[in-house]
């Protein structure tokens, strides 16, 4: 489980990273611009970084599926090789779908437009600037979708499902708490990061102001909230996290007493 929060924790370091040093700079000079080659890689980076947690998402409910429902055998289904591999697979996925789809995005003809209307670099804004019909983007870019957000889903209510399940024949109350805890967070994560990512792309084509400030926020919901706030779902309800932070204020606080 642990190996699996340090690699999300990671990935949404750099998600956060990715766009939010750039759109701090364009509100403190009022500049608001970026330049070409920067948008190219924000984009590349901000969409490996996006699928690849999509794919780690639907990794973790299975890590929690086989630890309560196969708990006997959970050491040696998810041995630390497995993990390893699990997690190289996901982030060649993530980057290996952005790749393809930062190329045909930037292969587009812009015909002299350059004014993205968004926070930062992402595909629904990008098609946008194009002159010429983008249907087979908008195609690839929905079976992107399709493959990268929407079978995950699927597969972590399939594995949430079993772990319900599962918990209802657990007869100890206590271990009932502890499984929805778990399982509850997760839960929470995967609505907050896939309901605003998959609502966005419902924004790809705006017609009216409204619609694009609301392809904004969604875009800034999923590209900076999710990520702030999954490290605090994670451990806020993680005993052995808590139990760690209060030991580690306690040295803290017993230090400075010493030092005074």
């Amino acid at each position: 489980m642990y190996f699996f929060l340090a690699n999300i924790s990671f990935l949404d370091l750099c998600y956060t990273t990715s766009t939010v040093p750039e759109m701090l700079i364009n509100i403190h000079n009022h500049k608001r611009s970026i330049s070409y080659v920067g948008c190219i890689a924000q984009l590349f980076i901000f969409l490996g970084l996006g699928f690849s947690e999509c794919v780690l998402l639907s990794v973790m409910a299975f890590d929690q599926y086989v630890a309560i429902c196969q708990p006997l055998h959970y050491t040696v289904i998810m041995h630390s090789w497995l993990c390893q591999q699990l997690a190289t697979v996901t982030w060649i996925i993530g980057f290996s779908n952005s790749l393809v789809q930062t190329v045909l995005t930037f292969l587009l003809p812009r015909c002299g437009q350059y004014r993205v209307e968004s926070f930062f670099c992402e595909v629904p804004a990008m098609l946008q600037l194009s002159c010429v019909d983008t249907w087979i983007n908008e195609v690839e870019m929905y079976v992107a979708v399709i493959v990268i957000k929407v079978i995950p889903v699927g597969l972590i209510l399939f594995s949430c499902i079993n772990i319900f399940r599962a918990i209802v024949r657990i007869q100890s109350s206590e271990g009932r708490k502890k499984a929805f805890n778990t399982c509850g967070s997760h839960l929470l994560v995967v609505i907050m990061f896939y309901g605003s990512a998959i609502s966005g792309y419902a924004y790809m084509a705006p017609k009216s102001n409204s619609a694009k400030l609301k392809g904004k926020l969604l875009a800034l919901f999923y590209g900076l909230i999710t990520p702030m706030l999954n490290p605090l779902i994670y451990t806020l309800r993680n005993k052995d996290v808590k139990r760690a932070i209060n030991k580690l204020l306690g040295r803290e606080q017993e230090q400075g007493w010493n030092m005074a």
